[in-house]
């Protein structure tokens, strides 16, 4: 059988014929090879430069091979963080006529890393956390697809800090499956290999002595488990809100806060009988909030104020008829924030008189007003709106604040 390359871009067959693929890939000579760290597997897998690419070159069997190939793809169509497809080679054969495995060729994910390359500095337990944030955000966005991994896993996964965010990458689709939806017990299934798999890896860091010492590496595996659980409910459950009624999806934001979770997308569908929210969570680190809010707005914040006024541009822009995430035709985000600061922040502020400030800078005191916005929303039932909530906030709160701050006579 002559080699034949199945590639999902026409330029990729010319870059790959230039690799040896006549040579065992566990042969393969130095001069091909990029050092990069990799991570366990089953099958023998090597990095390797094509014209400006960096590729990830695995052998296994001609089938899996291509079943996997085609799953990559069906990830990258539904747009769930997985590393790319590039190519199937089949067809190899040796200098002697001998038969070689098929190799599928994946692009390398830049910046990311498998999991025993991050514990050769022993992580502290908090980043650990993180990253198992990152890796049931992962599972629960398979899940939400209808894909059944299988062999979830640390060893199947990539990690990469981005922007202070981490995130998790699939990197090993071979033992999947994708339904239209899947069941539960398809779904518990899945997250017992995970439970099982991550304490047996984290019980090998332990034996090598790169796990930190406070850190369990059953109570880690369990962990996994409550994390999902906890956001496939809060994200799945069915909500319809009445008008009127926003201050429910503030509540909503304020749980997935509590989960450890951060709203990096939210869409609400207007309906006869209410407005449907849906929410895409995102693992976040130190600082990302400060960061984030600067690029979009060019408001400097403190990290706590800056994830608050985030959580308001996000729902704020889910509201624009003109927002539509991922459509080249829509207002993008950086265009919509500064009409947020122009329309929405700095006339509120304004709001408030001077002299009834004291050192608050304005990111405070939009901070103070939503919160008192959330306060008596709760109490009304119904979003009472800024408006209502300024006018009530410089009637009585400040008085008072400054009443406090005032130093008595002795």
């Amino acid at each position: 059988m002559a080699l034949q390359i199945s590639a999902t871009n026409p330029e990729h067959p010319a870059l790959l014929l230039e690799l040896p693929w006549q040579t065992p890939l566990e042969e393969w000579p130095e001069e091909y090879l990029v050092p990069l760290p990799r991570g366990i597997s089953r099958h023998i897998v090597r990095y390797a430069r094509a014209g400006d690419e960096v590729i990830a070159v695995k052998e296994l069997a001609e089938r899996p091979a291509l079943r996997e190939y085609q799953l990559l793809r069906d990830l990258d169509r539904l747009a769930i963080p997985a590393v790319d497809a590039l190519a199937v080679v089949t067809g190899r054969t040796g200098t002697a006529g001998e038969a070689l495995e098929p190799v599928l060729v994946t692009r390398h994910l830049g910046g990311s890393l498998p999991y025993r390359s991050m514990f050769e500095t022993t992580l502290r337990p908090a980043t650990m956390h993180r990253l198992m944030d990152a890796l049931a955000v992962l599972l629960v966005r398979l899940h939400l697809a209808g894909f059944a991994w299988g062999d979830c896993s640390l060893s199947n996964t990539l990690f990469r800090r981005d922007a202070g965010a981490y995130a998790a990458y699939l990197v090993d689709a071979e033992t999947g499956e994708l339904h239209p939806r899947l069941s539960e017990g398809q779904r518990d299934y899945d997250l017992d290999l995970a439970r099982v798999n991550i304490s047996g890896e984290l019980l090998d860091l332990e034996a090598s002595g790169a796990l930190h010492p406070s850190v369990d590496p059953i109570d880690f595996g369990t962990e996994i488990c409550a994390r999902y659980r906890s956001l496939w409910e809060e994200l799945t459950r069915t909500s319809v809100y009445p008008a009127g009624k926003y201050h429910y999806i503030e509540r909503r934001i304020r749980r997935l806060n509590d989960l450890g979770f951060d709203v990096a997308e939210m869409q609400i569908e207007h309906a006869s009988n209410g407005d449907t929210v849906t929410f895409v969570p995102k693992v976040v680190d130190a600082g990302h909030h400060q960061r984030q809010l600067l690029r979009l707005t060019g408001l400097d914040a403190e990290e706590n104020q800056a994830r608050r006024l985030l959580n308001d541009l996000e729902s704020w822009m889910a509201t624009q008829d003109d927002y539509a995430p991922g459509d080249p035709l829509g207002a993008r985000p950086e265009v919509l924030a500064h009409r947020w600061v122009r329309e929405v922040f700095r006339p509120t502020v304004r709001a408030v008189p001077v002299e009834l400030r004291g050192a608050m800078d304005p990111a405070e005191i939009y901070h103070e007003l939503l919160e008192h916005r959330w306060y008596l929303s709760e109490r009304a039932q119904h979003d009472i709106g800024l408006d209502t909530a300024v006018a009530d906030y410089v009637e009585h709160v400040l008085p008072k604040a400054r009443q406090t701050l005032q130093p008595t006579a002795d």
